[in-house]
């Protein structure tokens, strides 16, 4: 159920749901962008620590709606095979690609800016509090990829598509190293 149905009216996103092929990761960050022109940022609830609701499932994508009132690391993670589009209505995200044998490449994304990631990417999204995006993936999620480092080895737990990703505590502090 969407808790802020007052503000969104689902309806206005099935012109965005309707298309008739699987979205590359750069039509999946122009539906993230088309679809923030929808959203009433003054009437969202901002209560708790934050949430995200589903604005549509589709069979070529869905989009979920972001909202962190808190700090919120979402691990290191890909998408099943999907492809996303985010684009950033309010606040700041970072978005960090996994790289193995360099230095940590973190990117800072503030309100009105969008960015895209192939379906093969393992990422984590750092959300500052306050922080509202959207996401589309195309293919829909069918689960997603959390990674950590478990003995010294890396390591995929497969996870539904619609809860939260973990931080990867283990996984960042062997970057940092």
């Amino acid at each position: 159920m969407v808790q802020n149905e007052v503000v969104i009216d689902l309806t206005r996103f099935d012109v965005l749901a309707d298309s008739d092929h699987d979205l590359s990761p750069e039509e999946c960050a122009d539906f993230a962008r088309a679809a923030a022109a929808f959203i009433d940022l003054f009437s969202l609830e901002r209560e708790g620590e934050g949430r995200f609701e589903l604005l549509w499932r589709a069979e070529h994508s869905e989009a979920w709606l972001n909202m962190w009132w808190g700090p919120r690391d979402t691990g290191f993670h890909d998408h099943g095979g999907s492809c996303v589009g985010v684009y950033v209505l309010e606040g700041r995200a970072r978005a960090e690609a996994l790289i193995v044998g360099g230095g940590r490449r973190v990117v800072e994304y503030g309100a009105g800016e969008s960015f895209s990631s192939p379906a093969t990417a393992i990422h984590r999204m750092d959300h500052e509090p306050g922080a509202v995006t959207i996401h589309v993936y195309s293919p829909p999620l069918a689960a997603i990829g959390h990674y950590e480092v478990v003995d010294g080895e890396l390591r995929r737990h497969a996870g539904p598509p619609d809860e939260m990703s973990p931080p990867s505590p283990s996984l960042s502090a062997a970057l940092d190293s």
